[in-house]
C-alpha cells in the first residue's frame, strides 16, 4: 500500500539499504516527500521494466487506434493474398 510507504527524504538519506531491501521485498513503490511535498517515487527494478513494458504496448496499442481511425488499413483478404505471394516466389 503505497499509503505506508510515504518517506521523508532525510528517511532515505539515513535508511537507503533498508529502503532498497523494501522495495526488492515488497515490489511496493515509495513515495519520496520533501518539505511535506511528494517529489520522486521509488520502485523496484522489475516493477520499473513491467512498467515501461505496458508503457510501450499502450503506445503501440494508440498508434494503431490511431492508424484506424485515419483510415490507414488493408483489407485482411489483400494481406493474406500478398502473403501467399511473396511465399512462392
Amino acid at each position: 500500500m503505497l499509503a505506508a510507504n510515504i518517506k521523508p527524504i532525510s528517511y532515505l538519506k539515513a535508511n537507503a539499504a533498508e529502503v532498497l531491501k523494501n522495495l526488492a521485498d515488497s515490489r511496493e513503490p515509495f513515495l519520496i516527500t520533501q518539505n511535506g511535498e511528494a517529489r520522486a517515487v521509488l520502485q523496484d527494478i522489475a516493477s520499473y521494466e513491467n512498467t515501461q513494458e505496458t508503457l510501450a504496448l499502450l503506445k503501440i496499442l494508440a498508434l494503431g487506434n490511431q492508424e484506424i481511425t485515419a483510415g490507414k488499413t488493408t483489407p485482411l483478404a489483400a494481406v493474406a493474398n500478398r502473403l501467399r505471394a511473396k511465399s512462392y516466389t
